[in-house]
């Protein structure tokens, strides 16, 4: 009888405690240290300003509102023209602009994403079709209420006890998903193509939206085309593999007899005005819905926080990711604000929303990488050197000797030092850490809102949207972990590397394989259903059943191979002595994962460029498998 007192009271004493000084749930806790951490990094974000900054500006670009202008083109047509390209270039441009002026991590760039293009187009499917009720009131109503949603997340502290939990299996399996959506945005922009144009435009259509697609494969392995060009020329090309193709294919259809042809090209508007033609201004007015509507749209707020914080929270981890020797402190509390806030000025404002973009933010941190030299037993250097080679050189170390005459049976660099003793250099990754990369490139996606740069986007072929999605689609798909493990199951098993440990089974692998594409398939079959708004929920429920039911099915061994913690070093089945270990190993090794020898020339940098174009999302993942 005295034991359910006391029992009580140790449960309220243990919640209690969570709230307290130092507890998980104490409010404002992980805000107050973003906080901090803005003002120390945010004077030194303005003082880094240089080529590869300017060329960044201009990749991410290309890479973030030609894809938008995709979505806008689908928004525009399952959304009964609610929203269309000037709406989500505007969302695109105006949510970057806050971002690069008051995130705590500048590196995140938002967009409209493919995920949300699905959930609203259902949305509006349900306003319109089922419940009779106006689609732009009730989805800024959802939006209002994804904000307080998303502050309640920061005030108490939601990354310390969620993200710490996902672990590569559902990370994959979001990023799959992206690849399959990217691939069924493409067959159906195809698809509308054949609807609306005569069959020999159409044919065309096939012609251009493939040819977008494996021009951009082509030239984005430029760098391997050595000695065929200059290296510029070569770099050149893969950096702007896509936004070549691209203006490539919508140059093509006016060309001889095809400019003869019924194309098919982008809506756009004329004026600066909301595609709709019910509507006026930007400006929603969202308190004409009847009154229980106010309170249903916490379902679908709720739903758009889910996906929010994990597509948001992944993004801006992914592109701080170790690879990058990311040195400045972030803050995903204070970013999570922001969003909600940005996330409720797009509803009031009748536009889609914008979040972290995959691949867009960890490709804005490729493309801003550099090397620098430090001596091995420095963390860190202010001598960058005169490349910047965007994957490490196979040459990364070098030790120094006091005169080049000094030869040696080893691979190592010898100069001077005080004391006459060799001194071994290495080299490190750095990206440069600024604010002006994302600032240009969200100017100059706003400026696409004026009249005459969306007459320009107006020349743009819908053959060549659908192609740029397979590109989307083929750069999301080549670096996930899932790919290569599903070409083993096609593979003999004599054919394939042996595996690390005796007590991991290749059955087991490739059933564990298996089930994400399984769950993959799924997931997307659900997205194609009246169900298409609770798919995020679904994605959120895969991370218990990893770490409660998955455990009894596959062997430790086995899922410690295939899987680990997505947003922290380890694994889930680590033992107390594996864990010790790593921490000692992370303490000690520093960065010699990146270390090699020799000194870096020309060839060491297309090596390391080589890889840029065809993704790099998953190779932290990759490293951690091995």
């Amino acid at each position: 009888m005295l034991e359910k007192p006391e029992a009580k009271a140790s449960w309220l004493a243990t919640v209690s405690n969570r709230f307290r000084k130092g507890g998980k749930l104490q409010p404002f806790r992980l805000l107050r240290q973003d906080i901090h951490n803005l003002r120390q990094r945010y004077v030194s974000d303005w003082t880094v300003f240089n080529q590869l900054v300017v060329a960044s500006a201009v990749y991410v670009f290309f890479t973030n509102i030609l894809p938008g202008i995709t979505f806008a083109n689908d928004l525009f047509v399952l959304t009964g023209e609610s929203w269309g390209t000037i709406e989500v270039v505007f969302s695109t441009g105006l949510c970057g602009l806050i971002f690069s002026l008051f995130s705590a991590q500048p590196l995140t760039i938002l967009g409209v994403t493919g995920p949300f293009s699905v959930l609203a187009e259902n949305m509006y499917k349900l306003c319109t079709n089922n419940f009779h009720v106006p689609f732009l009131p009730v989805m800024a109503w959802s939006l209002i209420h994804s904000a307080w949603m998303h502050y309640l997340l920061a005030i108490f502290n939601a990354h310390d006890y969620t993200m710490q939990y996902v672990t590569d299996f559902s990370a994959d399996i979001f990023s799959l998903l992206n690849s399959v959506i990217y691939f069924h945005k493409a067959s159906l922009e195809l698809k509308r193509n054949h609807d609306n144009v005569p069959f020999d435009a159409f044919l065309y259509s096939i012609i251009g939206a493939f040819g977008t697609c494996l021009m951009a494969i082509f030239l984005s392995t430029a760098l391997e085309w050595k000695p065929l060009f200059g290296r510029i020329i070569r770099m050149g090309l893969a950096e702007y593999a896509a936004a070549i193709s691209i203006i490539f294919f919508i140059g093509v259809p006016y060309m001889g007899e095809l400019a003869n042809l019924d194309h098919e090209r982008l809506s756009i508007q004329k004026t600066f005005r909301p595609t709709s033609p019910a509507r006026d201004t930007f400006f929603v007015r969202f308190w004409e819905v009847p009154l229980e509507w106010v309170f249903i749209s916490i379902i679908p707020g709720a739903i758009i926080t889910v996906l929010f914080y994990f597509d948001h929270e992944i993004s801006s981890i992914i592109c701080t990711v170790e690879r990058y020797g990311v040195k400045k402190p972030g803050g995903y509390a204070w970013d999570i604000v922001l969003l909600g806030t940005t996330t409720a000025l797009c509803g009031i404002l009748g536009i889609p929303p914008a979040n972290g973009l995959l691949p867009q933010a960890p490709l804005h941190s490729e493309s801003l990488r550099h090397w620098v030299e430090v001596d091995d037993d420095e963390e860190d250097s202010d001598a960058p050197l005169t490349t910047t080679s965007n994957n490490p050189p196979q040459s990364a170390t070098a030790t120094a000797s006091p005169s080049p005459s000094t030869s040696s049976s080893s691979t190592t660099l010898s100069s001077p030092n005080i004391d006459d003793a060799p001194r071994k250099k290495k080299l490190v990754p750095r990206v440069h850490e600024q604010r002006y990369s994302p600032l240009l490139q969200s100017a100059m996606i706003l400026v696409f809102i004026s009249p005459p740069f969306q007459h320009l986007l107006g020349f743009t072929p819908t053959s060549v949207l659908a192609g740029l999605f397979m590109y989307m689609g083929y750069q999301s798909l080549s670096v996930n972990p899932i790919l290569p493990r599903f070409f083993e199951m096609l593979s003999p098993p004599s054919e394939l590397p042996p595996l690390p440990n005796p007590q991991i089974s290749r059955w087991a692998v490739h059933g564990y394989t298996l089930t994400q594409i399984v769950l993959t398939g799924i997931i997307f079959g659900v997205t194609l259903t009246v169900a298409a708004p609770g798919f995020p929920v679904i994605i959120i429920i895969l991370v218990p059943v990893r770490l409660w039911i998955m455990n009894r099915i596959w062997g430790r061994e086995t899922l410690r191979f295939v899987d680990g913690w997505a947003c922290r070093p380890g694994k889930p089945e680590d033992s107390e002595e594996e864990k010790a270990a790593r921490r000692e190993g992370e303490r000690g090794g520093g960065e010699e994962n990146v270390s090699a020898s020799a000194n870096v020339g020309e060839d060491d940098v297309e090596r390391g460029l080589a890889m840029t174009s065809t993704g790099i999302i998953s190779e932290g993942v990759r490293e951690k498998q091995r």
